[in-house]
């Protein structure tokens, strides 16, 4: 209820700016690797899925000029709060990959099955630069399935094995910081696993 007017304005604006729905959903495995629909507001043109890569990097062209802003801000996250309601999804948790990724996992891996999906998590906290880094290499999609990939996968299963009420506060408190302008003089600690990464591609 809170959000509900911001939401309404920014689908608005949506809706006037550029065709196409106002939002996007794409089916992601959950809890006991149910398949669900994640839901997000639309960043990107209409059909954006079949005029390119399955990657998106910061200077994607297909990225409207109103969802630079949203993806900026993380307003595009917003309605993933309906997949709270419905109990799909937490605040705090392993994000939800597709199908297509997880079917792969090992017995290991699908621990991060145990843990409610969630909005943010440690993965989207400490590799939320991901689509500027993409946007360094000359291979995208390569360097995605090769190196981002499993780098976000180490980081969910820690997250699954951390997974506590005081470590989800954690991240949920360093993910509002990070969005606040003190964060961006004032930035979080850098996960050895992302510093390791940049330092091995000089990203």
């Amino acid at each position: 209820m809170i959000f509900a007017p911001l939401m309404l304005v920014v689908a608005v604006i949506i809706k006037l700016t550029s065709k196409g729905p106002v939002l996007y959903s794409q089916v992601r495995s959950g809890l006991h690797q149910k398949a669900f629909y994640v839901y997000k507001f639309r960043t990107m043109v209409d059909q954006a899925d079949k005029i390119g890569t399955s990657v998106t990097t910061g200077t994607d062209p297909r990225i409207t000029l109103i969802g630079r802003i949203l993806r900026k801000t993380k307003l595009d996250e917003l309605p993933q709060l309906f997949n709270v309601l419905n109990g799909d999804m937490s605040f705090v948790g392993p994000r939800p990959d597709v199908p297509e990724i997880t079917m792969d996992y090992t017995p290991e891996m699908k621990r991060i099955f145990l843990v409610r999906p969630g909005i943010t998590s440690l993965a989207t906290l400490h590799f939320r630069h991901e689509k500027e880094i993409l946007a360094k290499v000359s291979d995208p999609d390569k360097f995605y399935e090769e190196v981002v990939v499993p780098l976000k996968v180490k980081l969910t299963m820690e997250h699954a094995r951390k997974n506590s009420f005081f470590f989800d506060l954690s991240v949920l408190l360093k993910t509002v910081w990070v969005l606040l302008p003190l964060g961006k003089i004032w930035p979080i600690k850098e996960h050895e696993l992302v510093k390791e990464v940049k330092k091995k591609y000089s990203l």
